[in-house]
């Protein structure tokens, strides 16, 4: 079953319209609270910085109290913390109010498992079709539940954080330029990297409500890129609102690319013997580069579709313990569940500590297969469908396929967020690249 309202990362959208509602919030508490929250009966539950989420936070409340379950409040928080924290908390589930890098009048639900993955997309099929059904949810006065407020995750993630650094003040006599993105991360980061030793410029770590991801973060580093070239910084560290992405910026500022730090901890952890498996795992949107990269390390590289889950997932297949997104999602599962910017910062600053090189001397580590990749957009979801399942698509995708299979790759998904269709085109020659994008774009334009 395809579902229409989770995407690959939950259920996203304009806060108090249609699904990010106070109503839909509370009927979506009790679907969980009959489906889910059945042994201990106890719910978690974390927000981002956005002025929504107390909002959409007091309704899944009423919803999970309201049909007899506990929900334990962990405040504003990380989605990675939740993810590493939540098994000491012994509740059935977690859910995180966030929507991640998107500004701040945008809003979204995570659900988290009790042991911190996240849900299935079979589970997640199963919820949403009790979402839209009529089915009517019973309260009993009997059965209502107890709000309780969590006073140790917080404290807890930042002592298991610092233990990844081998000594104190690990990361002593490295100067950098933190971005929170006036978000999750905005107490916790400037924190951590003081307590390991780093000389720090903290910028985006007074959220209001209204200024999560507001020109900052990882979607904006434009300032960031300034401050670090201003103040001679060794690197720049953005993450998103909610703190599962990460971008880095080198010293003379420039961004370094999510495949290029994939390439970078790989190289790190395999050296140091970390590398579990020597295996990797990537999507298939990573560069090409990259494979060709870690194959001459005598690394295994597998590939996993988009979106984080998948990556977990193919990464629990591999025995890896390294795997990421060029978008900045880094998940090293030896420290972490998810994908956390905080944890995957801190090992990239223990290698760069280590390597002793200047950040721009160092990267790139590899030569980019060419590439060009773009956003088609469309008017709703129901069009975005028509046209990305036409066998008049298909058929030229699957010719430029045989074309260049050999040195080659060929992308054409839709977007789990938005009525965006993600085209990408990967060869070793550059006309060829530009020719077969041109013809797959025509082709979409076309069918619109």
């Amino acid at each position: 079953m395809a579902c229409q309202l989770f995407g690959t990362d939950g259920i996203r959208g304009v806060a108090n319209v249609f699904p990010m509602t106070a109503e839909f919030c509370f009927r979506l508490a009790q679907v969980l609270s009959s489906d889910v929250c059945v042994s201990t009966k106890r719910v978690a539950i974390g927000k981002d910085t956005r002025v929504s989420s107390y909002m959409l936070e007091a309704a899944l409340t009423a919803g999970f109290t309201s049909m007899g379950v506990d929900v334990v409040k962990m405040g504003v928080v990380p989605t990675p913390l939740m993810t590493s924290q939540i098994q000491d908390l012994k509740v059935d589930m977690g859910v995180m109010i966030t929507a991640s890098h998107n500004p701040y009048f945008d809003n979204g639900i995570k659900l988290i498992g009790a042991l911190g993955n996240k849900f299935s997309d079979e589970r997640t099929a199963k919820i949403e079709a009790m979402l839209i059904s009529d089915r009517k949810f019973i309260s009993s006065s009997e059965a209502v539940g107890r709000v309780y407020k969590d006073k140790k995750s917080v404290l807890n993630y930042i002592d298991s954080i610092l233990q990844i650094a081998p000594s104190e003040g690990a990361l002593k006599g490295l100067r950098l330029v933190v971005d929170c993105a006036n978000g999750a991360f905005s107490k916790i980061m400037p924190q951590v990297f003081k307590e390991l030793g780093a000389g720090i410029i903290t910028l985006a770590d007074k959220p209001d409500g209204y200024n999560i991801n507001e020109n900052c973060g990882s979607q904006h580093t434009d300032f960031l890129s300034q401050v670090v070239i201003g103040s001679h910084a060794d690197a720049g560290i953005a993450v998103d609102g909610d703190g599962d992405r990460l971008v880095v910026i080198d010293n003379k500022g420039n961004r370094i690319e999510g495949d290029q730090l994939i390439a970078f901890l790989a190289t790190y952890l395999s050296i140091a013997k970390k590398l579990k498996n020597n295996a990797v795992v990537a999507t298939v949107w990573s560069n090409i580069g990259l494979e060709k990269y870690l194959h001459a390390l005598g690394l295994d590289f597998y590939r996993a579709p988009v979106g984080e889950r998948y990556v977990i997932e193919k990464m629990r297949q591999t025995a890896a313990c390294l795997g990421g997104e060029e978008s900045g999602h880094i998940v090293l599962l030896d420290y972490a569940r998810t994908g956390d910017g905080l944890i995957a910062a801190i090992v990239f600053c223990l290698a760069l500590a280590e390597d002793g090189r200047e950040a721009s001397d160092i990267f790139p580590l590899f030569e980019k297969y060419p590439f060009k990749a773009g956003n088609i957009r469309f008017e709703n979801f129901e069009k975005l469908s028509d046209v990305a399942d036409a066998p008049q698509l298909a058929e030229v995708v699957a010719s430029i396929e045989e074309k260049i299979k050999k040195e080659g790759s060929v992308i054409v998904r839709k977007s789990g967020t938005e009525p965006v269709l993600k085209v990408k085109v990967e060869a070793q020659d550059e006309s060829t690249v530009f020719g077969a994008y041109a013809r797959i774009v025509e082709t979409i334009n076309r069918l619109k």
